[in-house]
């Protein structure tokens, strides 16, 4: 069977960016999976950042999201370019801010494209823009009773 560039689902869909939030409340991997499902996509790439117990040989006790109230916006302008370089059939992402525990679900991202490599290549654009680019910032606290900001 040749394969052909010509079907629509090849391309990117005509409004692709499903889901973008930033919440106060515990983030859901499901939630951002469903959103990204599409019966055209052959790859679906998806991206859970977590509060880890450790940052720079320190152990970290807990820490907050706090943001500017722009980043949303700037969420949605950086899943823009994201679908303007790829073909992507469905995006999300969705970021916590507040105070969260080691373990707890920070950021969940994910991408479906038509193939998994363009999946693996948007994911991790959007997720690599997204920490560089949005105003999020964490306050870190660490056993040793030292605080760290750190953000975008």
């Amino acid at each position: 069977m040749a394969t052909t560039n010509d079907h629509p689902g090849e391309r990117a869909a005509a409004d692709p960016v499903k889901l973008i939030g930033i919440r106060e409340t515990p983030l859901s991997v499901d939630e951002v999976f469903r959103a990204v499902g599409d019966d055209a996509s052959g790859g679906t790439a998806l991206f859970v950042g977590t509060v880890r117990n450790h940052d720079g040989g320190t152990d970290v006790d807990r820490l907050g999201y706090s943001c500017h109230p722009s980043a949303e916006a700037e969420m949605r302008r950086i899943a823009e370019k994201v679908v303007a370089e790829y073909p992507v059939r469905a995006l999300a992402a969705l970021h916590r801010v507040g105070d969260l525990e080691v373990g707890d679900l920070a950021v969940v991202v994910a991408v479906s494209c038509p193939h998994r490599g363009e999946a693996f290549e948007a994911c991790r654009k959007l997720i690599d823009d997204l920490k560089h680019e949005v105003p999020i910032w964490k306050h870190q606290t660490f056993s040793d009773g030292t605080e760290e900001w750190v953000g975008a």
